[in-house]
């Protein structure tokens, strides 16, 4: 006995569901934003592992530390912080209400798809995250802060004031962009199943790729050869990935299709 056709939802329908899942994904981020705020400062201790390492390795004169110039900058600060954590504790509810708004459109093995999809696009933005974290930042902090000391035998030396704020804008930059770059395989998975991209449009276009993957890497990574590979090199990895992903999911929909 097979199931009865699904009804088509109507234009209100759709929006009706739309404001259902974007008030789930706010709650989600309201209650990680919150709980993020209460555990403020050990987050900024954690976040500020490199730094700190990277201002040791230098063997910098002072106590390593981080300013503000407005009284209410560092309050600011310590939202971006907890907005920036908060995004990263909801975004596996995002990534199902998302999926559950388009999957009324998907066939029915694809919508069994839900779990690994925010499973596996949760855990390639944290790689990349967690990627840029470990690999990347230590690099770039170490180059950007020995450009500090004497400046040639001027007889003065210039030396790194840091604030807080710029300091947040830049990590939040980097892991972003890192965590972004990362999700290139979801990204080929749903170009695939939506028929605009197949893996041999993927192969084709390989070798431009790695031209935009150093350009993507010289964008959002310091203006250092090592920081720019550690990026590049990555994510045409990841294409690669990206390759047999369009091929495997794109073969079974002309399956289900045909």
């Amino acid at each position: 006995m097979t199931n009865p056709p699904e009804q088509p939802m109507t234009f209100w329908e759709h929006l009706a569901e739309l404001r259902r899942r974007i008030v789930w994904m706010a709650a989600a981020f309201l209650a990680g934003a919150g709980l993020s705020w209460a555990y403020r400062e050990k987050l900024l201790s954690w976040i500020t592992r490199p730094f700190v390492s990277a201002w040791k390795q230098q063997h910098l004169a002072g106590e390593v530390s981080l300013h503000f110039q407005a009284p209410a900058t560092l309050f600011f600060s310590y939202v971006k912080l907890a907005i920036l954590a908060g995004l990263i504790v909801a975004f596996p509810v995002i990534l199902y209400q998302v999926w559950a708004f388009v999957a009324p459109g998907l066939y029915a093995r694809e919508k069994r798809l839900a779990v690994p999809f925010v499973f596996s696009s949760f855990a390639l933005f944290a790689t990349g995250g967690y990627f840029g974290f470990r690999v990347a930042f230590p690099v770039a902090f170490q180059y950007l802060l020995g450009f500090s000391g004497p400046v040639g035998n001027s007889g003065f030396s210039v030396k790194p004031t840091v604030m807080i704020d710029q300091y947040l804008d830049f990590v939040t930059q980097m892991l972003i962009a890192f965590g972004l770059v990362f999700e290139l395989p979801v990204l080929a998975f749903f170009l695939s199943i939506a028929g605009i991209i197949t893996h041999r449009h993927l192969i084709r276009f390989a070798r431009y790729f790695v031209v935009v993957a150093f350009i993507i890497a010289a964008v959002v990574t310091p203006p250092d050869p090592v920081s720019q590979l550690l990026l590049a090199v990555p994510l045409c990895a990841l294409y690669g990935l990206s390759i047999i992903v369009a091929w495997l999911f794109g073969r079974k929909r002309r399956e289900l299709s045909g």
